[in-house]
């Protein structure tokens, strides 16, 4: 029986498949703004960019279609990739004040609460906004992707353990 692989965009070869393809966006702008105009992931899957990274990846595991879609559609807000790690760039200073966190206290809990993939997506394109559009990709990617409580506490240790105080 073959053994069946899940895709984790933080291992190399998927990373890169992701990478490549965000970056082709740059050079296919129709295929950004497409991407852009989708209200909902199950808009996304009607885009052939989208198929594009599906049939890509589908060479590295198995594809969860809907939480791909997310995921791209997500990724076509981005316009700067920053290394490090999603819940850190939430949780660090957006501005020269260093105690405030990038994402307050109550927007990141707001988001740990999300089960609706319609409401993820629409909450994960605006704190991509407010990150100022410069996000890791990769972070990002595989946590909306693969997201389930464990992700959500995760997200949580690694918000709480680096944002500044909430104290006023």
């Amino acid at each position: 029986m073959e053994q069946k692989h899940y895709l984790t965009f933080t291992n190399p070869e998927t990373r890169d498949v992701l990478l490549g393809w965000w970056r082709a966006l740059d050079s296919a702008r129709g295929d950004r703004a497409e991407l852009r105009r989708c209200h909902s992931p199950l808009n996304v899957a009607f885009t052939p960019s989208y198929h594009r990274l599906r049939l890509a990846l589908m060479k590295h595991g198995s594809v969860k279609d809907e939480d791909l879609a997310l995921v791209a559609g997500v990724l076509a807000h981005i316009k700067i990739y920053t290394p490090g790690s999603f819940p850190l760039q939430m949780a660090g200073s957006q501005s020269s004040d260093a105690k405030k966190a990038a994402l307050s206290g109550l927007r990141f809990r707001r988001i740990l609460v999300i089960d609706d993939r319609d409401k993820l997506y629409e909450t994960m394109i605006r704190v991509v906004h407010q990150l100022g559009d410069a996000v890791d990709i990769p972070s990002l990617a595989n946590g909306i992707y693969w997201w389930n409580d464990r992700t959500k506490k995760d997200w949580a240790f690694a918000y709480y353990e680096h944002a500044p105080s909430e104290e006023k």
